[in-house]
């Protein structure tokens, strides 16, 4: 069940809150943990039980660390922490990358003419890896006595399992809620501010990226893509990947508010960046400071000297490309990045300037070639993606392509342009999700959410794409 479907928005929404806003205030977390789990039970009932486990791990362990820490038991609670973080991560390696190591493995077994090794796929949970990264970083903070341990099982089960932002983000702190657990209100503006946010978010996913993702699919289908195509297909889908997770996000911040949580921002204009540094500071915010808090610094940071430094860059993003999926164009899609940003904070230290003029197109063009290995996810697409971006198949669009270039698609690709790029003209991010208290600015999101519902009924229901992640 996807927040862009008829299930979810005419079924277990309305039901979901007719029971929260029904239960008592000191009942909540219990209605919020049990809807949750149901709706992560809509999928595989069976893999409910590793995320109930997981939840249930992470929980005890948070509480054995702080109850070491109270005796002075060094000792058992670096055991506790380093138990819980392999023991988890573990779950996450094999749900997420047995499959990559057997085909990789049978590969090279096939090479030196062995058999290969018997092998049946295995299916990787929705709600996986974001239950995992906030497992981990809850441990950490518990261990760091950044946070008490949360002596109630339904309310840290309500805070893990929440269903608005487990799926795809963004990656939740028990910092920024542990408060909101026990004592956030639901009011009438929490409701209409969360409500408006939901429709934005849910509109620019249906109408924008889901109306884009043909032109990336027919443009990442070819073989010998030309430089037309190839960047069509590449533009299309930095627009499509941009408004499916921020319009996620969107959607996930406005349900969290209306149950009565405040969400940080998770987007702010990425492609505005005027350096590579600046992207990672606009684009999946709460996983780059993820990575920068719990993995970059844990590995030395730059407290170690400067080729320390580079590496930790290069290997925290490499293993945040990983983190994304089991293939290895995500890891060269994080190479890339770890690359850019070791090189740009030498050009830093070395007080060397690039001309604004130079910096923005330098960046936004490494973001766009970087998305190709990303969007490819196999070496050979990739490849034969980035002949075609530098010209080596001829530049002029090939019959396929044009064949799926409707008007209509053009006419989405110039809304997108502008709503990525207007904020430039008019100095704040888009979309703007507070009213303004204008009639218009009331109206506008209902009538663009209606509109998104009556075109989501007209074809198949495209899945978000960090659903796969």
């Amino acid at each position: 069940m996807v927040f862009s479907s008829i299930e979810f928005l005419a079924l277990f929404l309305p039901l979901f809150f007719i029971a929260y806003l029904a239960t008592p205030g000191s009942a909540r977390n219990l209605t919020l943990c049990l809807g949750s789990w149901m709706f992560y039970a809509w999928w595989k009932p069976a893999f409910l039980l590793l995320i109930v486990g997981i939840t249930f791990a992470a929980w005890y362990l948070g509480r054995e660390i702080e109850r070491a820490m109270e005796r002075g038991e060094d000792g058992r609670q670096r055991l506790a922490l380093a138990g819980g973080i392999v023991v988890i991560l573990g779950c996450l390696g094999w749900f997420k990358y047995a499959n990559l190591l057997v085909h990789t493995t049978n590969d090279a077994l096939q090479t030196m003419a062995l058999g290969p090794i018997p092998w049946t796929n295995v299916i990787l949970p929705i709600a996986l890896s974001f239950t995992v990264l906030q497992s981990v970083s809850y441990l950490i903070d518990v261990r760091r006595r950044t946070v008490m341990a949360e002596p109630s099982f339904v309310s840290f089960a309500a805070y893990l399992d929440m269903f608005p932002h487990l799926i795809a983000g963004p990656i939740i702190r028990y910092s920024w809620v542990d408060k909101a657990l026990i004592e956030r209100q639901l009011t009438f503006e929490d409701m209409s501010i969360g409500a408006r946010r939901f429709m934005i978010g849910f509109a620019v996913k249906v109408l924008i990226a889901d109306t884009l993702a043909p032109v990336v699919e027919a443009a990442f289908a070819l073989s010998h893509p030309t430089f037309v195509d190839a960047w069509l297909g590449n533009i299309c889908f930095a627009f499509q990947i941009f408004f499916d997770f921020a319009g996620y996000s969107a959607m996930a911040i406005g349900l969290g508010r209306m149950l009565g949580f405040k969400y940080p921002e998770n987007f702010r204009d990425p492609y505005l960046a005027v350096t590579i540094q600046d992207f990672w500071r606009r684009w999946h915010i709460s996983l780059s400071t993820w990575l920068r808090d719990y993995l970059y610094i844990s590995m030395g940071g730059n407290r170690r000297g400067d080729v320390r430094t580079y590496i930790n860059l290069f290997l925290t993003m490499a293993i945040g490309g990983l983190w994304h999926g089991a293939s290895w164009s995500f890891l060269l899609w994080g190479a890339i990045h770890g690359v850019a940003l070791a090189i740009a904070r030498l050009w830093n230290q070395r007080r060397w300037r690039w001309p604004s003029a130079l910096s923005y197109p330098l960046t936004l063009l490494t973001v766009l070639f970087a998305w190709t290995p990303f969007r490819a996810t196999s070496w050979d697409g990739t490849v034969a993606m980035l002949s075609g971006q530098i010209g080596l198949n001829g530049f002029a669009i090939s019959g396929q392509m044009a064949l799926v270039m409707r008007p209509l698609l053009w006419l989405w690709m110039g809304i997108a342009t502008v709503v990525v790029f207007w904020p430039a003209a008019k100095g704040r991010f888009f979309p703007r999700f507070e009213s303004t208290g204008e009639w218009w600015e009331a109206l506008w999101p209902i009538a663009l959410f209606l509109y998104a519902i009556a075109v989501m009924m007209g074809h198949q229901t495209v899945p978000f794409l960090y659903f796969q992640f």
